[in-house]
Protein backbone atom coordinates (compact mmCIF):
# COMPACT_ATOMS: atom_id res chain seq x y z
CA UNK A 1 0.00 0.00 0.00
CA UNK A 2 1.64 3.24 -1.13
CA UNK A 3 -1.05 5.77 -0.25
CA UNK A 4 -0.71 7.70 2.99
CA UNK A 5 -3.18 6.69 5.68
CA UNK A 6 -4.66 8.86 8.38
CA UNK A 7 -3.86 7.89 11.97
CA UNK A 8 -7.31 6.31 12.23
CA UNK A 9 -6.88 4.49 8.92
CA UNK A 10 -3.45 3.18 9.93
CA UNK A 11 -4.90 1.94 13.24
CA UNK A 12 -7.75 0.17 11.45
CA UNK A 13 -5.39 -1.47 8.98
CA UNK A 14 -3.06 -2.53 11.81
CA UNK A 15 -6.04 -4.00 13.71
CA UNK A 16 -7.02 -6.05 10.67
CA UNK A 17 -3.48 -7.34 10.14
CA UNK A 18 -3.03 -8.17 13.84
CA UNK A 19 -6.39 -9.95 14.00
CA UNK A 20 -5.58 -11.96 10.88
CA UNK A 21 -2.18 -12.90 12.30
CA UNK A 22 -3.83 -14.13 15.51
CA UNK A 23 -6.29 -16.24 13.53
CA UNK A 24 -3.55 -17.70 11.33
CA UNK A 25 -1.42 -18.54 14.37
CA UNK A 26 -4.35 -20.15 16.18
CA UNK A 27 -5.86 -22.07 13.29
CA UNK A 28 -5.40 -23.08 9.69
CA UNK A 29 -4.32 -20.36 7.32
CA UNK A 30 -5.95 -22.18 4.40
CA UNK A 31 -9.39 -22.51 5.97
CA UNK A 32 -9.44 -19.10 7.69
CA UNK A 33 -11.68 -16.86 5.61
CA UNK A 34 -11.97 -13.12 5.21
CA UNK A 35 -15.32 -13.44 7.01
CA UNK A 36 -13.41 -14.90 9.98
CA UNK A 37 -11.04 -11.93 9.89
CA UNK A 38 -13.92 -9.45 9.74
CA UNK A 39 -15.63 -11.11 12.69
CA UNK A 40 -12.41 -11.21 14.72
CA UNK A 41 -11.50 -7.58 14.03
CA UNK A 42 -14.96 -6.02 14.02
CA UNK A 43 -14.52 -4.63 10.52
CA UNK A 44 -16.93 -4.53 7.62
CA UNK A 45 -16.35 -6.01 4.18
CA UNK A 46 -15.98 -2.51 2.72
CA UNK A 47 -13.33 -1.63 5.31
CA UNK A 48 -11.41 -4.84 4.71
CA UNK A 49 -11.37 -4.36 0.94
CA UNK A 50 -10.55 -0.67 1.34
CA UNK A 51 -7.20 -1.64 2.91
CA UNK A 52 -6.75 -4.94 1.06
CA UNK A 53 -8.46 -4.54 -2.33
CA UNK A 54 -6.72 -7.65 -3.70
CA UNK A 55 -8.22 -9.82 -0.98
CA UNK A 56 -6.75 -12.60 1.11
CA UNK A 57 -3.34 -12.87 -0.55
CA UNK A 58 -2.66 -9.16 -0.02
CA UNK A 59 -3.71 -9.53 3.62
CA UNK A 60 -1.45 -12.58 3.95
CA UNK A 61 1.48 -10.55 2.68
CA UNK A 62 0.79 -7.85 5.28
CA UNK A 63 0.67 -10.55 7.95
CA UNK A 64 3.94 -11.93 6.60
CA UNK A 65 5.63 -8.54 6.95
CA UNK A 66 4.32 -8.25 10.51
CA UNK A 67 5.53 -11.73 11.42
CA UNK A 68 8.93 -11.13 9.82
CA UNK A 69 9.39 -7.97 11.86
CA UNK A 70 8.29 -9.81 14.99
CA UNK A 71 10.71 -12.65 14.34
CA UNK A 72 13.56 -10.15 14.21
CA UNK A 73 12.31 -8.28 17.27
CA UNK A 74 11.93 -11.49 19.28
CA UNK A 75 15.48 -12.55 18.48
CA UNK A 76 17.03 -9.17 17.77
CA UNK A 77 18.52 -8.49 21.18
CA UNK A 78 20.19 -11.90 21.27
CA UNK A 79 21.22 -11.75 17.61
CA UNK A 80 22.83 -8.34 18.04
CA UNK A 81 25.14 -9.55 20.81
CA UNK A 82 26.45 -12.94 19.74
CA UNK A 83 29.91 -12.17 21.11
CA UNK A 84 30.44 -15.07 23.55
CA UNK A 85 29.54 -18.72 23.88
CA UNK A 86 27.11 -17.76 26.65
CA UNK A 87 25.36 -15.39 24.23
CA UNK A 88 25.11 -18.13 21.61
CA UNK A 89 23.58 -20.49 24.19
CA UNK A 90 21.07 -17.81 25.21
CA UNK A 91 20.13 -17.23 21.57
CA UNK A 92 19.61 -20.97 21.11
CA UNK A 93 17.31 -21.07 24.15
CA UNK A 94 15.36 -18.04 22.87
CA UNK A 95 14.78 -19.63 19.47
CA UNK A 96 13.65 -22.96 20.93
CA UNK A 97 11.32 -21.28 23.44
CA UNK A 98 9.79 -19.00 20.81
CA UNK A 99 8.95 -21.76 18.37
CA UNK A 100 7.95 -24.26 21.04
CA UNK A 101 5.45 -21.70 22.34
CA UNK A 102 4.08 -21.21 18.83
CA UNK A 103 4.01 -24.93 17.97
CA UNK A 104 2.05 -25.03 14.71
CA UNK A 105 1.09 -21.36 14.82
CA UNK A 106 3.82 -19.60 12.86
CA UNK A 107 1.96 -17.34 10.45
CA UNK A 108 5.15 -16.52 8.56
CA UNK A 109 5.79 -20.16 7.72
CA UNK A 110 2.14 -20.65 6.90
CA UNK A 111 2.36 -17.71 4.48
CA UNK A 112 5.18 -19.43 2.64
CA UNK A 113 3.35 -22.74 2.52
CA UNK A 114 0.17 -21.19 1.12
CA UNK A 115 1.35 -18.46 -1.26
CA UNK A 116 5.15 -18.55 -1.22
CA UNK A 117 5.62 -20.80 -4.23
CA UNK A 118 3.56 -18.65 -6.53
CA UNK A 119 3.97 -15.19 -5.07
CA UNK A 120 7.07 -13.11 -5.76
CA UNK A 121 5.98 -10.74 -2.98
CA UNK A 122 5.81 -13.54 -0.39
CA UNK A 123 9.19 -14.83 -1.50
CA UNK A 124 10.63 -11.33 -1.21
CA UNK A 125 9.40 -11.02 2.39
CA UNK A 126 10.91 -14.38 3.31
CA UNK A 127 14.18 -13.69 1.47
CA UNK A 128 14.53 -10.38 3.30
CA UNK A 129 13.90 -11.97 6.69
CA UNK A 130 16.29 -14.85 6.06
CA UNK A 131 18.94 -12.47 4.74
CA UNK A 132 18.64 -10.24 7.81
CA UNK A 133 18.80 -13.24 10.11
CA UNK A 134 21.75 -14.78 8.26
CA UNK A 135 23.64 -11.48 8.30
CA UNK A 136 23.17 -11.25 12.08
CA UNK A 137 24.42 -14.80 12.60
CA UNK A 138 27.44 -14.11 10.38
CA UNK A 139 28.17 -10.88 12.27
CA UNK A 140 28.13 -12.81 15.55
CA UNK A 141 30.52 -15.39 14.14
CA UNK A 142 32.85 -12.64 12.95
CA UNK A 143 32.80 -11.18 16.47
CA UNK A 144 33.85 -14.58 17.76
CA UNK A 145 36.66 -14.67 15.20
CA UNK A 146 37.83 -11.21 16.29
CA UNK A 147 37.87 -12.41 19.91
CA UNK A 148 39.97 -15.44 18.95
CA UNK A 149 37.16 -17.90 19.72
CA UNK A 150 36.88 -19.03 16.10
CA UNK A 151 39.64 -19.82 13.65
CA UNK A 152 40.35 -17.05 11.10
CA UNK A 153 39.89 -19.68 8.38
CA UNK A 154 36.38 -20.59 9.58
CA UNK A 155 33.93 -20.02 6.70
CA UNK A 156 31.53 -17.66 8.45
CA UNK A 157 29.11 -17.10 5.57
CA UNK A 158 28.73 -20.81 4.83
CA UNK A 159 28.35 -21.68 8.52
CA UNK A 160 25.70 -18.97 9.03
CA UNK A 161 23.78 -20.23 5.99
CA UNK A 162 24.00 -23.84 7.21
CA UNK A 163 22.89 -22.94 10.74
CA UNK A 164 19.96 -20.90 9.49
CA UNK A 165 18.90 -23.65 7.06
CA UNK A 166 19.10 -26.34 9.74
CA UNK A 167 17.14 -24.16 12.14
CA UNK A 168 14.36 -23.58 9.60
CA UNK A 169 14.18 -27.31 8.94
CA UNK A 170 13.84 -27.92 12.67
CA UNK A 171 11.10 -25.28 12.89
CA UNK A 172 9.19 -26.93 10.02
CA UNK A 173 9.34 -30.34 11.74
CA UNK A 174 8.28 -28.77 15.05
CA UNK A 175 5.28 -27.17 13.38
CA UNK A 176 4.33 -30.47 11.74
CA UNK A 177 4.82 -32.74 14.77
CA UNK A 178 4.92 -30.59 17.91
CA UNK A 179 8.37 -32.10 18.65
CA UNK A 180 11.15 -29.56 19.26
CA UNK A 181 13.98 -32.12 19.41
CA UNK A 182 14.93 -31.66 15.73
CA UNK A 183 15.19 -27.88 16.18
CA UNK A 184 17.24 -28.31 19.33
CA UNK A 185 19.56 -30.80 17.61
CA UNK A 186 20.00 -28.48 14.61
CA UNK A 187 20.99 -25.55 16.81
CA UNK A 188 23.20 -27.66 19.08
CA UNK A 189 25.07 -29.19 16.15
CA UNK A 190 25.59 -25.81 14.50
CA UNK A 191 26.95 -24.21 17.66
CA UNK A 192 29.06 -27.28 18.44
CA UNK A 193 30.59 -27.07 14.98
CA UNK A 194 31.59 -23.51 15.78
CA UNK A 195 33.08 -24.51 19.14
CA UNK A 196 35.18 -27.15 17.44
CA UNK A 197 36.56 -24.73 14.83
Amino acid sequence: MTRTLTAKGAATRARIVEGAAELFRAGNIVTTTLDDVMLRTGTSKSQLFHYFPEGKEQLLLAVGELEADRAMEDNGECLAHLTSWKAWDEWRATVVDRYRDQENGCALSALYLQVGHGSPAARAILRTLLSRWGDQLAAGMRSMQAAGELSPSFDVDRAATALLSAMQGGVTILMATGDSSHLEAALDEGIERMRAA
